[in-house]
C-alpha cells in the first residue's frame, strides 16, 4: 500500500532536512542519467519531484546552458523551503514551487526539451505514474527526453538480497522506507508512444 498524498507530504515535511544524506546511494544513478540526458542541449527543464533542489542546483552549475530555464515542483513545503534557497543563485532563470500533489504538470502543451523526476514514481501508485506518464507526453517537444531514476529490482544477488528486504519493510510499514518501493519504469510506458535512449540497473 502507498502512502497517500497527504501521508507523504506529511513525511517528507518532516524528513526533507535529512533527505541529503541519501546522496551517498542515489548519486551514482544521477551521474549516470546526466551523462546520458544531454542537458548542455537542453533550453526548459521541468523537474517533477525536485526534493531539496540539490539535483536542480547541480544541473544549473555545472550542465544546462546559461540560457536554459527550469521548473521544479514538489510536495513538500520543506523541501521546497529548502529547493528555493538552493536555486536563487539562478533566480532570473529557475524557480521551484509547491504542488498539490496532482499530476498535472503547471505547463504548456509541448513546452519543455527534458522532463526529470528522480526517486519519485516509485512513491506513486500506478495510476499516478501513468498519468505523469500522459502529461510528460503532452508537455515534452517532439523529440524531448523523459529522464527518470528509480529503484528497481535487483539484478545481483546482493542487490536482490537488499530489494527483498526493503520491499518486506516496504509492506509492514511504507513509511520506514519513505514510501519507496522498486518498480518496473518499463512496463508503464507504452512502446508505440515512446522509445528508450538509454537505460541502465
Amino acid at each position: 500500500m502507498v502512502l497517500t498524498r497527504f501521508q507523504a507530504r506529511a513525511f517528507y515535511d518532516r524528513f526533507g532536512k535529512k533527505q541529503d544524506t541519501q546522496a551517498f546511494y542515489e548519486d551514482t544513478a544521477l551521474d549516470d542519467m546526466i551523462a546520458h540526458a544531454a542537458f548542455e542541449q537542453a533550453e526548459k527543464v521541468f523537474e517533477f519531484g525536485c526534493g531539496t533542489g540539490r539535483f536542480a542546483s547541480r544541473l544549473l552549475a555545472k550542465h544546462l546552458s546559461p540560457f536554459a530555464s527550469y521548473l521544479g515542483i514538489d510536495l513538500s513545503q520543506t523541501m521546497i523551503a529548502i529547493a528555493a534557497k538552493r536555486v536563487l543563485p539562478y533566480k532570473e532563470r529557475a524557480k521551484v514551487t509547491q504542488s498539490d500533489g496532482s499530476m498535472h504538470f503547471p505547463l504548456p502543451d509541448h513546452s519543455v526539451d527534458r522532463i526529470v523526476s528522480t526517486y519519485v514514481l516509485d512513491l506513486l501508485p500506478e495510476t499516478d505514474v501513468r498519468q505523469a506518464i500522459c502529461e510528460a507526453s503532452r508537455v515534452l517537444i517532439p523529440n524531448g527526453k523523459f529522464c527518470l531514476v528509480s529503484l528497481t529490482q535487483g539484478v545481483t544477488f546482493a542487490s536482490r538480497i537488499f530489494i527483498a528486504l526493503w520491499s518486506a519493510v516496504f509492506r509492514l510499514r511504507p513509511s520506514l522506507v519513505g514510501g519507496c518501493r522498486p518498480i518496473l519504469l518499463n512496463s508503464f510506458f507504452d512502446q508505440r508512444n515512446w522509445s528508450v535512449d538509454y537505460r541502465n540497473v
